[in-house]
């Protein structure tokens, strides 16, 4: 019975040390990306801006949104993905200097549902040299597969070839930041561009980890914002004893939460090491609140209109978009052309488009 028990043990310590090992491929102690407060509050308002429906408003940036300090950023393309309620845009930044691309995240009306399909199937990724890895199907082909992705490379090769060979910024929160790490990712990969650095919001996990060790060697320049107890980021679940097969972070995390009582309240921004997956940083609380996951840094991170993906747009912007067979919507200008003269045109006149 001994030599039993003494066999078990070997065989669970030999397990504990393979799933170590896994693991470990995921840390990185140099060339993790460095946190920047002011960026990341300029950030998550291009993150919050892009939830909006007034297209109008957002593609002349003078949104409720659009302004404070993102003021002077111009908008290139502006997307809507209508059989999959989708949005995005491109444009460039005056402060800092760069191309931003932000994507939406999922509307609250059906985030319970959302939450409920993260238990889907993992999906070998289409990339060179990836072998083994495997990332989340739905998120890989809400970006990969929609009308998202031609759009959003054309728009930077555009603003490319007008501004040169700038820096180019991906953010998104909630479903947006998985779709931005997948862009970033994608811009490094396929579009050879070496100037990329992606901050994403309450993002989920997207892949396993072979993927998370290899995006974090290809993509560096990565910071994902987790905020006290959002439940999002702790979906699909990470189950450390199945290392190839669970779903893990890559780094770097930056945590946001709150210590102190009554009115001493003190916000911390905790810097996490280079796992992805540190115990000390959000993995230490549950993930249960989706209150956490609308809010961050005081920034409001949803719909103006949770019910439904309903979209707004003037009946001039109406009448100038580009629609495909299915519906859905692209807004483009030339990088050369001023916002001014176009803002001035749209009147007050508004014309509904709707879309669940």
């Amino acid at each position: 019975m001994g030599k039993i028990w003494c066999l078990i043990l070997v065989t669970w310590l030999c397990l504990f040390s393979f799933s170590d090992g896994r693991e470990l491929k995921v840390r990185h102690t140099s060339h993790l990306a460095q946190y920047n407060h002011t960026l990341a509050t300029i950030l998550v308002e291009f993150a919050s801006a892009v939830y909006l429906s007034d297209l109008t408003q957002l593609f002349t940036w003078t949104c409720s949104r659009c302004g404070d300090l993102t003021k002077g950023f111009e908008i290139i393309e502006l997307v809507v993905d209508v059989e999959h309620c989708l949005q995005a845009f491109v444009g460039v930044a005056e402060d800092p200097l760069a191309i931003i691309i932000a994507f939406r995240g999922t509307n609250e009306h059906s985030l319970q549902n959302w939450i409920e399909d993260l238990y889907w199937k993992q999906h070998e990724i289409n990339y060179p040299d990836m072998d083994d890895a495997m990332v989340h199907r739905g998120f890989y082909t809400a970006y990969h597969n929609t009308t998202i992705r031609p759009a959003v490379l054309g728009a930077v090769e555009r603003a490319k070839k007008f501004y040169g060979d700038i820096q180019i910024i991906v953010t998104g929160h909630s479903m947006g930041g998985a779709m931005a790490a997948f862009c970033g990712l994608d811009l490094v990969v396929n579009k050879q561009e070496n100037k990329v650095q992606v901050m994403t919001f309450g993002q989920p996990r997207i892949g396993n980890g072979v993927f998370a060790s290899l995006y974090s060697r290809l993509v560096p320049n990565t910071i994902r914002v987790t905020n006290d107890h959002d439940i999002v980021p702790h979906l699909p679940p990470y189950y450390y004893r199945l290392p190839q097969k669970t779903y893990q972070h890559f780094p770097r995390e930056v945590w946001l939460y709150n210590i102190g009582l009554g009115s001493l309240v003190y916000r911390v921004e905790k810097i996490c090491d280079g796992s992805g997956e540190d115990p000390d940083c959000s993995r230490s609380v549950s993930g249960n609140s989706i209150t956490d996951h609308l809010v961050y840094y005081g920034v409001d991170m949803g719909s103006d209109d949770p019910a439904t993906c309903r979209i707004v747009m003037n009946s001039n912007v109406l009448n100038t978009s580009t629609r495909d067979s299915k519906g859905n919507i692209i807004l483009s200008r030339d990088p050369a052309s001023s916002l001014l003269k176009s803002s001035q045109e749209f009147d007050d006149q508004i014309d509904p488009v709707n879309s669940d």
